[in-house]
């Protein structure tokens, strides 16, 4: 409805983001994970780390490029449906991409180490604790104040999205993490986490884009801007969050599911392998 009007008012030249600090952060990210997978790799072979974990992690920082650095960084100043691609970028994409771009063997050197965080963190190392800081996260960042407020100010707009970050790490890490916690999620737990938090994240959506006035005082402009009208921008981000968060939860317990039953197979197979050595007692 509202995208080829769009599209053509969005002019050729637009501005990018070239802040240093956030340059050099995805450069060490990319130099730092590198080494660590060409280690794994020489020293476990292909299946310590494979080559399509390190396309996953360069996804990842492929995606806070575009969040950080691309124009979307400056359009979501003037669209709220750019700022919101903004936010799903940073809280769920790259997370995604940088966990599923892990390993055990890529993670050898510091699993001990988390493995005691989560257990310092007490019930802040709780799944139950990831639900509550991303949905947090997403519910105190829209409150039409903060929102503004992430806006109009460079240093709370820097810490809206160090918290979506943290937020979106978290949560990830605990459905996909490669390294077995003594709390992670079993059972119908994994659907439980994901369908508790997209629910309540994809209304925040739904409000956005029903809602008969406009929300954010900052995208308040006379006529169109870019084609829309502020209150159809702001529907268009309302949408685009509720699609968002369907669209993962759907891609997300899929892979869970497959990744369920190999882990199924590969325990098969290694009780197969027990028994014929005699080291497991065999059925009678």
């Amino acid at each position: 409805m509202f995208a080829p009007t769009l599209w053509t008012a969005i002019p050729v030249e637009v501005n990018w983001t070239f802040q240093p600090p956030v340059v050099i952060a995805l450069l060490c990210y990319v130099g730092i994970y590198a080494w660590r997978w060409r280690t794994s790799r020489r020293e476990g072979g292909a299946r310590a780390a494979p080559v399509s974990r390190l396309v996953l992690w360069c996804l990842g920082v492929f995606c806070l490029f575009l969040a950080l650095v691309s124009p979307i960084d400056a359009l979501g100043e003037e669209l709220v449906w750019m700022h919101m691609l903004q936010h799903l970028l940073i809280i769920d994409l790259a997370p995604i991409c940088f966990t599923l771009g892990l390993t055990k063997w890529i993670l050898r050197p510091a699993t001990r180490r988390i493995q005691r965080l989560e257990r310092a963190a007490g019930p802040l190392g709780h799944p139950v604790f990831g639900v509550v800081a991303y949905v947090g996260a997403m519910a105190l960042w829209h409150v039409p104040a903060m929102y503004d407020a992430a806006l109009r100010n460079q240093y709370v707009h820097t810490l809206e999205h160090l918290t979506f970050g943290a937020a979106g790490l978290l949560y990830w890490w605990h459905l996909i993490s490669p390294i077995r916690s003594r709390m992670r999620l079993r059972g119908i737990g994994p659907v439980m986490y994901m369908a508790t938090t997209k629910i309540f994240v994809g209304l925040i959506g739904i409000v956005l884009a029903f809602s008969p006035t406009l929300i954010f005082d900052f995208y308040a402009v006379d006529g169109t801007r870019w084609g829309l009208t502020p209150l159809e921008d702001q529907h268009v981000a309302g949408l685009l969050m509720a699609l968002e968060q369907s669209i993962v939860m759907g891609i997300a317990l899929a892979y869970l599911f497959i990744r369920m039953l190999a882990e199924a197979d590969a325990q098969d197979e290694r009780s197969d392998r027990l028994e014929a050595a005699g080291l497991a007692p065999t059925e009678r």
